[in-house]
């Protein structure tokens, strides 16, 4: 009983709150109420309904009974009389109860606003929920004699537009109100110098459209778009939520202080309601297009460790292999009582390979983290001749004929590690796309190249089936790649690498696989060759 009692006290206090703030909604948007009773053209307290609907289930629908007759009584006086109003109230909790199931079943995770999709089947269940509903209470009405026959069809109008705005404006604000994280989100949205420019600029255009509303004839409304689509291109869905509200909340404090009770405020509600989705629409699309950009930013985060991973597997093969050789040597000297030059000599070697691998993983993880380049003068034959003969036993075990082609010296600033895991890329790409051909059609040709205006051209070129203009007019995507296990990201890499060095990166459409860089020339070579000429 101890424990049931805070719950209960709990439950009455939400129901209470609930209440308190559907009454105050209720109170706040009677405008241009036609005979009296609760039919005006912008009705958001549905909304705050349906949240506490979609949050508590059936167990909402006497908590609203009771707030829509506190609202008939205290706010419109019972113009109806009881029984009616009992009647009429007990069918819009049936209605907007049986909407609310609508969306508690089609959304059973409470995502309702989160892609385009769940928003357009959101926005027809409103509709279609609430002209229904906006049916059945006005026929009400009408058969007890409180609506002329001759104006059920505008009764209908103004009450199921009314009902429709008020949902399809007010609800996506009060979703996110409802939970912390929506509040948290939305708080982060609203404080933000940004946030106030595009609700001046609301306010202005408010200003100059309706300035004198009775005679505006909503001639300019287009200009409300302007504040709507800058919330949404740069705040998504949350800026847009809080902009059509703030503009729904402007019209309706114009209309109330002007009294301009004449105008066709229906079709001033529709123009709104246009606006809203059209805002939410575009919100929604930049919100799915930073997820996937988000997305697309971890998935290169961990294709660049994998890359990383590949790279110390090389590049720390030669001084681990090194720091074992210089180890068991230290344990021969040991056992055989050595404890001179020679131990202190191999103890020394042992501190410079571990020195030498400890900046391999350095290096390679700064440049994965933040690009950082360590520039050295290298020449590219010996680089090459290097990574060569990191292949050749795997190229020599599946047949595969490596040929290096010999060129004049040419010298470049570039880091070693990154270049040469643009090269072992490369190379690992020519060793796939020969690896189906038949025994003694695998070939794989490395050739450099100096051009003029100071820079060299290196090719990777290999006998298999080439790049179509398809697939290299997209190559170096990410995700994109003529491989069949391929994730399409280390030519991204690469070419993000020879770009990062001053040069470029593509692959030639043929017959066969060719793939070239350029890079410029250290400037000692250039001054060089511009002497031998």
């Amino acid at each position: 009983m101890s424990q049931l009692q805070p719950h209960l006290l709990s439950r009455v206090a939400s129901y209470s709150a609930f209440v308190g703030l559907y009454l105050l909604f209720d109170w706040a948007t009677y405008i241009d109420p036609m005979y009296g009773l609760n039919i005006t053209p912008w009705n958001p307290d549905p909304a705050l309904g349906l949240i506490f609907w979609l949050m508590h289930g059936r167990r909402a629908a006497l908590p609203w009974l009771l707030a829509i007759l506190a609202g008939e009584w205290l706010v419109r006086g019972l113009p109806a009389g009881l029984p009616l109003t009992l009647l009429c109230s007990l069918w819009l909790v049936i209605g907007y109860g049986a909407i609310g199931e609508a969306l508690r079943r089609r959304f059973p995770s409470g995502d309702i606003f989160d892609n385009r999709r769940r928003l357009a089947i959101w926005a027809f269940i409103v509709v279609a929920g609430t002209l229904f509903n906006a049916l059945v209470y006005i026929s009400l009405l009408s058969f007890s004699g409180r609506i002329p026959p001759g104006d059920w069809a505008s009764a209908v109008l103004r009450f199921g537009i009314g009902d429709m705005v008020g949902l399809i404006v007010s609800m996506p604000l009060i979703w996110m109100l409802a939970s912390s994280s929506g509040r948290e989100r939305l708080r982060a949205t609203i404080w933000r110098w940004e946030t106030l420019a595009y609700l001046a600029l609301a306010i202005f255009v408010l200003w100059c459209v309706f300035g004198s509303i009775a005679r505006s004839e909503f001639k300019h409304f287009y200009f409300l778009f302007l504040p709507v689509i800058w919330a949404a291109t740069r705040q998504g869905l949350y800026g847009t939520a809080l902009m059509v509200f703030v503009l729904q909340l402007g019209i309706i404090t114009l209309v109330k202080w002007s009294h301009a009770i004449n105008i066709e405020f229906y079709e001033l509600q529709m123009l709104d309601a246009v606006l809203a989705l059209v805002g939410f629409f575009i919100g929604i699309v930049v919100d799915e297009m930073r997820k996937v950009a988000d997305e697309l930013k971890h998935t290169l985060r961990l294709a660049a460790a994998g890359e990383m991973a590949a790279a110390l597997a090389h590049e720390l093969n030669q001084p681990l292999t090194a720091l074992s050789t210089y180890g068991k040597a230290c344990e021969y000297l040991l056992e055989r009582g050595e404890s001179g030059a020679m131990l202190k000599g191999a103890i020394g070697h042992m501190i410079v390979e571990s020195s030498r691998a400890a900046e391999v993983v350095r290096r390679l993880r700064d440049f994965f983290r933040t690009g950082a380049m360590q520039l050295e003068t290298l020449e590219i034959g010996v680089l090459i001749a290097n990574i060569s003969r990191q292949f050749a036993p795997q190229f020599h075990q599946h047949d595969i004929e490596l040929t290096v082609s010999d060129g004049a010296p040419l010298l470049v600033n570039a880091d070693r590690l990154q270049i040469e895991l643009v090269l072992r890329n490369l190379l690992a790409n020519a060793y796939d796309a020969v690896q189906g051909l038949p025994r003694g059609q695998r070939r794989v040709t490395l050739s450099v190249a100096a051009l003029d205006g100071g820079r060299l051209r290196l090719s990777v070129q290999d006998s298999g089936p080439g790049v179509s203009g398809s697939v290299a007019a997209r190559l170096f995507e990410p995700f994109v790649s003529s491989k069949a296990s391929g994730l399409g990201l280390g030519l991204v890499l690469s070419r993000a690498i020879i770009e990062a060095h001053g040069g470029k990166l593509w692959a030639e459409v043929g017959t066969c696989g060719l793939f070239r860089f350029m890079l410029p020339l250290a400037a000692a070579e250039v001054r060089g060759n511009n002497g031998k000429q």
